[in-house]
């Protein structure tokens, strides 16, 4: 029979969603747990709250359906335990087919189940060297001073990195209903978002003001070194006049009630907390300076007189050269017993954040316990997004969970909704069998 020995502790650095998860993942399978955050003694730029799991940026986890990459991510790991998905689904707030959370409640969760935990030990300071023993690195696309320049050192390489941006949030109470009304894309779901349309003359005015606005300096900024997944709005609108109307003001799906036409182009703003009382701006990812936010997001009707509870902020994002240096289960090969989880890995997004952090913990316990490995493989989303930064790239670019990664079928298919609804079927008969090995 398997007994604890001190070898079989393991040191968690980072509590967001990968460190969170990681340490759920191996304190629920026995394993002792030291969880450390510099939080609430120091905290990043882009960081506000004490606990942990916090969401810097969006507050939503995107799409729910299944034959959805992103669905099927969530789905995934809401079969094999997750902490973040239990989470999510406890403090979720209405945003039609995705799945949206209160920032601050779904933090909160997160913290009391780690703290409450008896086989995590909590501690509040800053690393800056690599722990001895087992240990898991989940801090962050901000990690920075010695410890960065440690885990640089260990690498062989310095870590590449990219610009990654927050949208504004604004009071729901200074939006003007007159201008803007209520519905989701399509009509899924409930009308959730709160849309403000614009007619061309407002839309091209809109993107003349934009491109001359002045950003706020980011140090060591590069314009080449943006994140697809989270292209500042002004950036945007310098790739073309009609980028915005084609990207996140795109208008269709979207048709005004009282019209019943489709506006020329319409800004989207998403509910960010459990009263409904702020909404963050869908896609307004930007680096301009505070005032200009002000000026030129005042020009989109309904937003006239909008009062900003946080504007929009962009960071530097930090991640490691992956292939080569980590494997599938997120361990560096030739010393399993160190593993690093999150953005870091070159994983983009939320849950492809929790979800690196559930297979690193999730196999750093199998192998402690003296277990096999999981073999999720690349025909589940989760083995797919290890796959994806363990394997030679001819250029290594952050990922978020996407069906071209994932392990195609042989059969072809009428459709796509038909294709990605047979990738799911597959994944999750996978993962119901890994769940059952794993109880």
């Amino acid at each position: 029979m398997w007994k604890m020995t001190e070898n079989n502790m393991v040191t968690v650095v980072g509590a967001g969603l990968a460190g969170s998860e990681a340490a759920w993942q191996l304190a629920k399978r026995g394993i002792k747990v030291t969880l450390i955050d510099m939080k609430p003694n120091e905290k990043s730029p882009a960081h506000s709250q004490n606990g942990f799991g916090e969401l810097v940026c969006s507050n939503s986890l995107k799409a729910m359906r299944i034959d959805s990459a992103s669905g099927l991510l969530k789905e995934e790991m809401r079969r094999l335990g997750s902490l973040i998905i239990e989470a999510a689904d406890n403090s979720s707030v209405p945003a039609g087919g995705a799945l949206a959370v209160d920032r601050d409640k779904f933090s909160e969760y997160i913290t009391k189940k780690l703290t409450e935990h008896e086989n995590i030990t909590i501690k509040a300071q800053r690393i800056d060297d690599i722990p001895e023993g087992n240990v898991i690195i989940a801090t962050g696309p901000l990690t920075d001073g010695k410890l960065y320049e440690s885990i640089a050192g260990l690498v062989g390489k310095d870590a590449l990195g990219f610009y990654d941006a927050a949208a504004p949030i604004v009071r729901r109470d200074s939006i003007n209903m007159e201008k803007a009304f209520l519905k989701s894309r399509y009509d899924r779901g409930e009308a959730d978002y709160i849309n403000c349309p614009m007619d061309k003359e407002q839309y091209d005015a809109f993107v003349n003001a934009l491109l001359e606005a002045e950003t706020a300096p980011v140090h060591g900024f590069e314009e080449n070194l943006l994140f697809e997944g989270c292209m500042p709005v002004e950036s945007m609108a310098r790739r073309g006049f009609m980028t915005l109307a084609f990207g996140p003001l795109k208008p269709i799906g979207l048709e005004d009630p009282r019209t019943g036409k489709m506006p020329y182009a319409v800004v989207q703003l998403r509910q960010d907390d459990s009263a409904a009382s702020v909404y963050n701006m869908v896609g307004f990812q930007t680096r301009l300076k505070f005032g200009e936010q002000k000026r030129v997001f005042s020009m989109i009707p309904g937003l006239e007189n909008a009062v900003f509870e946080r504007y929009g902020v962009m960071h530097r994002n930090t991640y490691i050269q992956s292939p080569g240096f980590l494997d599938e289960h997120y361990a560096v090969i030739g010393r399993e017993n160190l593993c690093f989880a999150g953005q870091i890995t070159g994983v983009e997004g939320y849950v492809e954040s929790a979800g690196s952090g559930l297979v690193a913990g999730m196999d750093l316990a199998n192998r402690l316990l003296g277990k096999k490995q999981s073999e999720l493989t690349a025909k589940t989303m989760l083995g797919a997004l290890a796959k994806y930064i363990s394997s030679p790239h001819h250029k290594f670019d952050p990922m978020n969970a996407n069906f071209s990664i994932i392990e195609q079928p042989a059969q072809r298919f009428r459709n796509k909704k038909d294709k990605y609804n047979a990738y799911a079927e597959r994944s999750l008969a996978i993962i119901d069998e890994l769940a059952g090995e794993q109880v």
